[in-house]
């Protein structure tokens, strides 16, 4: 029985889509932690999402900034905290768990420990060094061509923008954590790295503002993590913060992962 992760499928790519239908647990009790961007449109995402919890004993999902997005190819229009939601009630037909649900208790060996998938975007606080405000961070990034799509496709609707969204999930989030046993571990399950420093070694360091909160950043201590799982970066490894591993699990564009030495094998192990 194991506790295993994956990210980023983004399964539009036809490489990624065939490395997707290829996913099965080694074992009828795994547990799937999937760390968003699954894909852009609501078909895919549910076409991977049914996929996977057909084959998981239980599958966990956080969204990513990809399936916030209000792409013209998808049929489902809605916008910003709306298409969430649709997302969250579609999956929750799958049986999968969401971060608007209890928070499911992993029950295997390391157990029990909480699994906690969190939904908290970003702020623009992981800044280009020299910029002391989002605004002058936007400029820079503007300035140097590395600017983040979701600029254009990730409404924040009803909030005013995206770190105003992000100061609410906070809020929310931190409640929900706040609420658990005090002596319950956690593992810790977001889109984004919980802190910057898995950010250090972006080619494009502009790239960090839409990569996370420094609001986050003792998360793992305060909530007694076992292990934080996150994605969105590409870069998949583990570094160790506080004595925590945090564990980029992202699968990436066919692109990054083709040349690499081995092909991906599938979800990264957690634990035990």
């Amino acid at each position: 029985m194991s506790l295993v992760a994956i990210s980023d499928l983004h399964v539009r790519h036809a490489d990624n889509r065939a490395f997707t239908e290829a996913l099965r647990p080694a074992s009828d009790d795994d547990w799937l932690l999937v760390a968003g961007d699954v894909a852009e449109t609501s078909d895919d995402i549910l076409w991977a999402m049914e996929l996977l919890s057909g084959r998981f004993s239980t599958v966990v999902w956080t969204p990513g900034n990809h399936e916030l997005w209000t792409s013209p190819r998808d049929p489902v229009q809605l916008r910003g905290e709306a298409r969430y939601l649709h997302l969250v009630e579609a999956l929750r037909g799958l049986g999968v768990h969401t971060p608007e649900d209890p928070y499911p208790v992993w029950p295997g060996p390391d157990g029990p420990v909480v699994v906690a998938p969190l939904f908290v975007l970003y702020d623009y606080t992981f800044r280009p060094e020299g910029a002391r405000t989002k605004e002058e961070a936007l400029a820079v990034a503007h300035a140097s061509g590395v600017v983040c799509t979701d600029e254009y496709l990730l409404h924040p609707d009803p909030h005013p923008s995206r770190d105003e969204w992000c100061r609410a999930r906070l809020d929310y989030t931190r409640k929900r954590l706040d609420a658990l046993d005090p002596a319950a571990p956690t593992v810790l399950v977001n889109h984004f790295p919980l802190v910057r420093e898995p950010t250090r070694v972006l080619h494009y360091p502009e790239f960090a503002q839409w990569c996370g909160t420094e609001a986050t950043a003792d998360w793992h201590t305060r909530y007694r993590a076992r292990a934080v799982v996150y994605g969105h970066l590409h870069i998949p490894r583990t570094i160790v913060v506080d004595g925590v591993p945090h564990i980029e699990v992202s699968l990436g564009y066919p692109r990054e992962w083709g040349p690499r030495p081995k092909p991906p094998e599938g979800p990264r192990p957690v634990l035990p």
